[in-house]
């Protein structure tokens, strides 16, 4: 069964052109009404001027008052009124007697008639015109009085007209030229609409007004639900369009179409990466709280129009790789103490078989009381455990790279000291990153050594007093150009050639996390060289009385620092963690 085919409605552009040529058609139709009305008025105006002319010039003719008076006008005016006819173009001249009977008329059997109109104005003396229809029909009529030679009687009358039929004909004459023109002009006007809505056609790709409502509703749906983030510049790189990803990956507030991306107040590298007129793919950037992959294309149509851009969250991603990549350490750790394991009970092994039992069990006991001896001390620098096994775990990574790793004596920090606010997470990739930094800056350094120190200080006077916990990473490497001391934490800085994954990031998520606790990151040089990092972070909710290390009131970078790069500390070798 074959349903009736239901045509497909008309798209936005073929209405449009529809509407413009009834439109047209409409005002030409219009004007050439009112031009056919107007110009039918004034011709009726004009043939009685010329009526009027012709009847006071026939009355006014000396020749016309001689004929009256003598005893057969007809013969004499006739031949006269019908040259006045021919001449002015007039359907008729008629003179006639102050009675209305005619002396001249162009129909012969009407002479000697009485004259069909009125002549009671002309017979007062006055010239008048009307529209009456006698004998060659309706017509436009003026009758005038014709005086003697004194001017003191009126001796005859004159009557001439133009037929209405004529002066039709004249203004169909007119109006058939305008309505040529009007259909000039309409085929002008449809050739230009339809030039325009073929351009139009183009841009909607033949699409109706539902069909771009409907588009219109798809997109608004798309765009708030999505949660990438979706900005769109247009060529002068301002903000023609932003999704609600957008506004919250970037962290901007209010109506911002129409404003330049250089006044979003976004970080630098982030901001010069929009306004770059080259592809981007896949970089990462970072913003106050959040790490972001970024990627620009130009929209280019023969000119730069401007730029698409999509911006991905991977915070908690690049958080998840970062405890990846400390579980690979960790994982290597282990491998290489299952390595040195198995040389000692190889060692054993062999002290037995060489019958020496008792140093082989002097051994043993050697390495067993060693590695629960530094264990029990890093329990008891820093009981808290995060940060306890992040140590252990760095500790085996520093050894296998030749550097030393050591814990302050001043170190202290009891497991349940720290808020629930300041996540595990957040811990590891700031003392994370800071260990790694510092390890790659004392490799191959003269007694390559970090410092690590973690512990509780007071601060503030009175009721505003609180605690902040302090974590501070030095080394033995060659230290920070003070130049570079604000550059060294954004990203893509790194004073080392960039691997595979690319360098210059860890530094900056350690200040992203720190600035997302309202803490304080700086970098200074260490004592004897290198460099210290110190990262405080408000323990909100916590006083004074919560405790701090040994040696708490020595806190200060330099203090501190001298204290931890000296070589009192609890060491962790490769042997024992």
């Amino acid at each position: 069964m074959r349903f009736p085919h239901i045509p497909r409605p008309r798209s936005l552009a073929g209405q449009l052109f529809g509407m413009q040529a009834v439109l047209i058609a409409v005002v030409v139709a219009g004007y050439a009404l009112f031009t056919y009305v107007s110009d039918r008025s004034q011709a009726e105006d004009a043939a009685g001027r010329q009526a009027t002319a012709v009847a006071r010039s026939v009355a006014d003719s000396p020749s016309v008052v001689a004929a009256i008076g003598t005893s057969d006008p007809t013969a004499h005016l006739e031949t006269y009124s019908l040259r006045v006819q021919r001449d002015t173009q007039v359907d008729f001249v008629t003179i006639m007697n102050p009675q209305g009977i005619r002396w001249t008329h162009p129909d012969k059997t009407q002479i000697g008639k009485k004259f069909l109109g009125h002549i009671g104005p002309a017979l007062d003396g006055k010239s008048f015109t009307e529209t009456y229809t006698g004998t060659l029909g309706a017509s436009v009529r003026a009758v005038t009085p014709i005086y003697d030679t004194g001017h003191t009687r009126i001796i005859g009358l004159v009557s001439a007209g133009i037929r209405v039929e004529a002066i039709t004909q004249r203004v169909q004459d007119q109006v058939t030229a305008l309505i040529g023109v009007a259909a000039g002009a309409l085929a002008l006007g449809a050739v230009g609409t339809y030039v325009i809505n073929a351009r139009l056609r183009r841009h909607t790709h033949n699409m109706n007004a539902t069909e771009l409502s409907h588009m219109h509703d798809y997109h608004q749906a798309a765009l708030h639900a999505v949660r990438e983030g979706l900005l769109m510049l247009d060529g002068q790189y301002r903000v023609a369009l932003m999704n609600d990803g957008g506004r919250e990956l970037l962290g901007v507030r209010g109506d911002v179409v129409g404003r330049s991306v250089a006044d979003l107040g976004l970080p630098a590298p982030l901001t010069g990466a929009l306004l770059s007129s080259e592809e981007r793919v896949d970089e990462v950037h970072l913003t106050a709280s959040r790490v972001l992959v970024v990627n620009t294309s130009p929209v280019s149509g023969g000119e730069r129009r401007g730029t698409v851009v999509t911006l991905r969250d991977v915070t908690e991603l690049q958080s998840l790789m970062g405890e990846l990549d400390s579980e690979r350490g960790f994982t290597q750790a282990l491998r290489s103490q299952a390595h040195e394991a198995a040389n000692r009970l190889h060692t054993v092994v062999s002290l037995i078989e060489l019958g020496r039992a008792e140093e082989a069990v002097d051994f043993a006991t050697a390495e067993l009381e060693l590695a629960q001896t530094l264990t029990d001390q890093v329990v008891s620098a820093v009981n808290e455990p995060v940060l306890a096994a992040l140590l252990l775990g760095k500790t085996a990574q520093s050894n296998e790279r030749g550097v030393e790793l050591v814990v302050s004596e001043d170190s202290g920090l009891d497991d349940g000291l720290l808020p629930d606010s300041l996540s595990a997470r957040d811990l590891v990739t700031i003392l994370g990153n800071l260990i790694d930094n510092a390890v790659d800056a004392a490799q191959g350094s003269l007694r390559a050594r970090v410092t690590v120190t973690a512990r509780t200080e007071a601060e503030g006077m009175g009721s505003g007093s609180g605690s902040a916990l302090v974590l501070r990473v030095a080394d033995t490497g060659t230290g920070v150009d003070p130049a570079h001391a604000e550059a060294v934490f954004q990203r893509g800085f790194s004073t080392k050639p960039a691997g595979p994954g690319g360098r210059g990031l860890g530094l900056a998520l350690v200040r992203q996390a720190v600035n997302r606790h309202e803490g304080t990151l700086t970098v200074a040089e260490a004592e004897g060289g290198g460099a210290v990092f110190e990262v405080r972070l408000p323990l909100w909710g916590t006083g004074t009385e919560t405790g701090t290390g040994t040696g708490s009131g020595e806190g200060g970078i330099g203090a501190s620092s001298s204290r931890g790069s000296a070589s009192g500390g609890t060491a962790f070798r490769g042997d024992g963690s």
